[in-house]
């Protein structure tokens, strides 16, 4: 009861803030709100594997770009059989349907593409892990390149808004649930043992590359998810916007904010983007700044702004296990 009581509660006030948030904050601060619910999405996701597990991926745009292009083409191209087997909706209800269906389809291919990745790949470790997910990230942005299906080169457009704050919000509460519930359940403490120790966690009988591989794919079923709602909220989508510097952006909000803690990606991202946005002017030079940012961050604060501090660890009674 409690947990239907939770979701209903969610659904009421995301509900009601979609119907006002627009006209409150403005055109402009209402994009810079839903990216930056894209991009909590994104960094938590990313800190289960980073933060949680102890590996080191820097080609998380890449499951990004597959759950964009996936939503994207699967609606496009599906809608008029969609909208004819959903005719007895009304436009909203359908709508909806090819929302979900965009959607579930791009958790599943960028899923799928975790999966291809991480099973030859998560036996490496370090620097050459981080190499293999930098190259994946980059074939699959060359491959979008030449297939004229999605727009190639020129871009993915004619991509209907079906994605709001609404939608948007709701993963990232979707997101934020699961994550921490599988960071607190048997498998979290599994990924935690790889982080801190994995000759240790191996000898106490731990199958590591199977834990490491299944945080691989749950990021990227969330990833695939984020870009699905990036899809239908810009209505183009283009190669350049999945460049590894996306994947290098990620980074920089889970270690300001702190690795392995939800709370700290949130507090990055929120950051990161406002600060995309502040330091826009600069044009490229804007990875300077976020240069002196991270260095700043390494010598004043080198476990991030919140560390691993989470809400529900403090918030635990005296006498408790942590």
């Amino acid at each position: 009861m409690k947990k239907a009581a939770f979701w209903i509660a969610a659904l009421a006030v995301l509900g009601g803030l979609q119907l006002f948030v627009r006209d409150i904050v403005g055109a402009y601060n209402y994009q810079i709100l839903v990216l930056v619910g894209i991009n909590i999405i994104l960094a938590v996701s990313l800190n289960l594997i980073n933060g949680y597990t102890g590996q080191f991926s820097i080609g998380h745009a890449g499951f990004y770009a597959v759950g964009a292009y996936t939503c994207a083409g699967v609606v496009v191209y599906g809608q008029e059989a969609i909208r004819g087997a959903t005719g007895f909706l009304p436009e909203l209800g359908q709508n909806t349907v090819l929302l979900l269906v965009g959607l579930l389809c791009a958790a599943i291919a960028a899923g799928l593409a975790g999966l291809a990745v991480g099973i030859p790949s998560l036996r490496l470790r370090g620097d050459y892990l981080a190499i293999v997910t930098l190259g994946f990230g980059e074939i699959i942005r060359v491959l979008i390149l030449n297939v004229e299906a999605v727009g190639g080169a020129r871009g993915f457009s004619g991509i209907p808004q079906l994605s709001n704050f609404f939608w948007v919000y709701l993963g990232v509460v979707v997101t934020v649930v699961t994550v921490h519930n599988l960071v607190q359940s048997s498998y979290g403490r599994a990924f935690i043992s790889i982080r801190d120790d994995e000759i240790a966690a191996e000898a106490m009988g731990v199958d590591t590359t199977r834990f490491k591989v299944l945080s691989f794919v749950v990021s990227s079923i969330f990833a695939g998810i984020a870009g699905g709602l990036f899809a239908h909220f810009t209505m183009y989508l283009h190669p350049n916007t999945f460049l590894f510097t996306t994947s290098f952006y990620l980074i920089i909000m889970i270690v300001v904010g702190g690795l392995g803690s939800i709370e700290g990606a949130i507090t990055g991202a929120i950051l990161v983007t406002v600060l995309l946005e502040v330091f826009r002017e600069f044009g490229a030079f804007r990875l300077v700044n976020f240069a002196i940012l991270l260095v700043l961050i390494m010598i004043y604060r080198p476990t991030g702004l919140l560390g691993s501090w989470t809400l529900v660890r403090a918030g635990r009674r005296p006498g408790r296990a942590a």
